[in-house]
């Protein structure tokens, strides 16, 4: 099993690619006037620090109740911090509002070929260091991640089954696997809060479909088990959303032995108030 670990990654998760790889790409006289983003915690972060490293300003929408350790991160690389409430305000067009009244350019979380593509590069080097394998694990929270990793698969391993794993009280990438249509779910309950995303977006779910080989999730418990297990043994910081992965794969919901496996830890900005916590047990 090779670990791909983006926790270690500029800002702390594989958020990192997709936002550079986008805001690299505006045109120099429209990315001067800056961008907004909307986020939970780990896009947030990136677009705030990609948009330092490129001198412009930020605006991040966040959710009011954004981890504390993200929060503090966001508004750390320069970024300006805009609250909503998840329960009754729409993040999307809010961030809408601001990019026409500041003339700012919107980076979306996910649904963006430039997203996808830069994401997918965390997969495309981890095919470069190990060679072919036989399986993938990628978390999934709106498919940014998942969908650059499958378009990476089919070009370096095309026979790699690539298996994307979600949170399994947020689901809706699996329903919509499924059932062949998008599917939401709503305010899911799950600690790992940066698979929150209440569905795939066209783009990403229309790339999922045609190159995932199947979807599966983990529960809180298993994440938890998943974390103690990287934190203990392997000494590596990883949040909730990063194991999903690991998880799936030690809790036996997909059965792999005697493959050559490759699993992206796919972030490690935790939320260390929360720990002791999740630990107890």
């Amino acid at each position: 099993m090779f670990l791909k670990c983006e926790s270690l990654q500029r800002m702390g998760a594989f958020k990192f690619r997709g936002a550079f790889n986008t805001i690299a790409q505006i045109p120099a006289e429209t990315r001067r006037r800056g961008v907004v983003a909307f986020s939970s915690g780990n896009h947030a972060q990136a677009v705030a620090l990609v948009a330092r490293m490129h001198g412009v300003p930020a605006v991040i929408v966040m959710p009011s109740t954004a981890p504390p350790a993200k929060l503090d991160a966001t508004r750390g690389y320069g970024a300006e911090v805009v609250f909503y409430d998840r329960a009754g305000e729409d993040r999307d067009a809010m961030a809408l509002r601001l990019a026409r009244e500041r003339g700012l350019t919107l980076i979306p979380p996910f649904d963006h070929p430039d997203i996808v593509a830069g994401q997918g590069t965390a997969a495309l080097e981890l095919f470069e260091e190990t060679g072919p394998l036989d399986a993938l694990l990628v978390p999934c929270g709106g498919g940014g991640l998942l969908s650059g990793s499958a378009i990476a698969a089919q070009v370096m391993a095309p026979t790699c089954r690539v298996i994307g794993v979600e949170p399994e009280a947020g689901d809706d990438g699996n329903r919509s696997f499924a059932s062949g249509r998008l599917e939401r779910v709503e305010h899911a309950d799950t600690i790992a809060d940066g698979a929150r995303t209440p569905s795939l977006g066209p783009l990403t779910f229309a790339v999922i479909r045609r190159h995932v080989s199947a979807m599966t999730v983990a529960s809180d418990a298993e994440l938890i088990a998943a974390m103690r297990f990287v934190w203990e043994r392997m000494k590596l910081i990883v949040e909730p959303t990063g194991v999903l992965g690991l998880a799936a794969l030690m809790a036996g919901r997909v059965h792999l032995r005697g493959r050559r496996v490759g699993v992206i830890l796919s972030g490690g900005n935790v939320d260390l108030t929360r720990v002791r916590e999740w630990m107890a047990g």
